[in-house]
């Protein structure tokens, strides 16, 4: 089907990636983004429209007569701006707000689970600090607490320090703590039509801050696919018995899931575990993963928005690996300095996040993560080579990003 007007709802990297996979669709006329960032002006129309706003993206989409809508951030999707653009009769990829507290509360992800009989840590849900205290003790050391609402990537805390985790419990108010999961963090992603899946390939992301995972979490320092030291099932496995069965569970509650199913898996010494799930692509993972589909984006979203999901084939891949690189600002993840100029921002293969245009309309830093660079090649060590030689194309007072995307993929130290 053509698609002459689709409509992007947020102003990230994701959302970048995302329109300018769907301008690469012969099928797609037409790409608007609400309300997108100076690297989308470059790949489609911007509309300085809140993306938070139902009601006003609604109404957007029916003035650009939008085919799809695809609402890219997990804020718009809990606060359940695809319900008001399906109320008004458009389809639309992401889930209903319902469906969204598969990512907006970590306790609701859990009960699922444990009905889905979805493989995951053990976990409790706290909402005093005696509660916190018990549970930490229970665990014991690594102290895995998460924030049990929305958080941008950065709700989470890792750590042997007892007395940060319980800091970290109270901050928060409502949380769950788990046990930590050893073994290698995947990321899998599903388009999910309520009732079919279909896969992409793994990916792996990096969430601390500093070279060799030190520092605080982030919401991803870079990513890499394909993974080449993953086992050969792993996505049919992940399909089997994690994505297939929650999507079968929201639906059985009669909270549908339609859009983005984002599993974050840990790979441990007692097998397949459930790290988190979000409701939305991930960003950084998604513009690899977009720079190697070789699908065109458009249809199969619009397959997953209008239930049409079992005609698709599977997904086709490019041969060999991409990596992202993020460039971020002073002071991320804690408060980032913004307003410095940047030279280099526009490559090909730089998705845009934390950017603007002053007053003189220049490119400007305004956010932690800020450019999202992805390289490619026949092997993912020329991926990353590529990735780090742009990368040094880019200046911008203040900028660094990790030295060790995929290194240890690169090298083959992962198993």
């Amino acid at each position: 089907m053509a698609l002459d007007s689709v409509l992007v709802v947020g102003g990230g990297g994701r959302e970048h990636a995302l329109a300018w996979a769907l301008r690469k669709d012969p099928s797609v006329g037409q790409v608007h983004i609400a309300p997108g960032n100076p690297g989308t002006a470059a790949v489609g129309t911007n509309h300085l429209v809140n993306a938070v706003d139902g009601a006003a993206v609604a109404a957007l989409a029916q003035e650009l007569k939008a085919d799809l809508v695809v609402v890219g951030p997990e804020a718009p999707l809990v606060a359940g701006v695809c319900d008001a653009v399906r109320a008004v009769g458009i389809p639309v990829f992401g889930p209903d707000a319902a469906a969204a507290r598969l990512e907006g509360s970590k306790a609701f992800a859990k009960e699922v689970m444990k009905a889905a009989n979805v493989p995951t840590a053990a976990s409790r849900y706290c909402t005093t600090a005696a509660q916190a205290a018990a549970a930490l003790k229970e665990f014991g050391a690594p102290y895995v607490v998460k924030n049990d609402g929305l958080a941008a990537g950065k709700g989470v805390v890792v750590t042997n320090d007892y007395d940060a985790a319980l800091r970290h419990a109270g901050d928060c108010g409502e949380v769950v703590i788990e046990e930590y999961l050893d073994g290698p963090e995947v990321s899998l992603f599903a388009l999910s039509d309520g009732t079919n899946v279909l896969p992409f390939d793994p990916a792996q992301d990096f969430k601390r801050v500093g070279d060799g995972d030190t520092g605080p979490n982030t919401g991803g320092m870079g990513a890499y696919t394909p993974l080449p030291w993953a086992p050969g099932d792993l996505v049919e496995e992940v399909v089997r018995t994690v994505i297939q069965p929650t999507v079968d569970e929201l639906r059985r509650r009669g909270t549908p899931f339609t859009g983005l199913v984002y599993a974050g898996l840990a790979l441990t010494s007692k097998g397949l575990r459930v790290v988190e799930f979000n409701a939305r692509f991930g960003d950084p993972e998604t513009q690899p993963l977009l720079c190697r589909l070789k699908t065109p984006l458009g249809q199969v979203l619009y397959a997953a928005a209008t239930g049409k999901l079992a005609d698709e084939p599977p997904l086709v891949w490019g041969a060999g690996a991409t990596c992202a690189v993020v460039v971020a600002a002073e002071g991320y993840p804690g408060t980032p300095r913004s307003g410095d100029v940047i030279t280099g921002g526009y490559a090909d293969h730089i998705f845009h996040a934390g950017t603007s245009l002053n007053a003189a309309g220049e490119l400007i830093a305004t956010g932690g993560r800020v450019l999202a660079v992805v390289g490619s090649g026949e092997t993912l060590a020329k991926a990353r080579a590529d990735a780090y030689q742009k990368v040094a194309g880019v200046h911008f007072d203040g900028a660094f990003c990790r030295n060790d995307i995929a290194l240890k993929a690169a090298n083959g130290e992962i198993a």
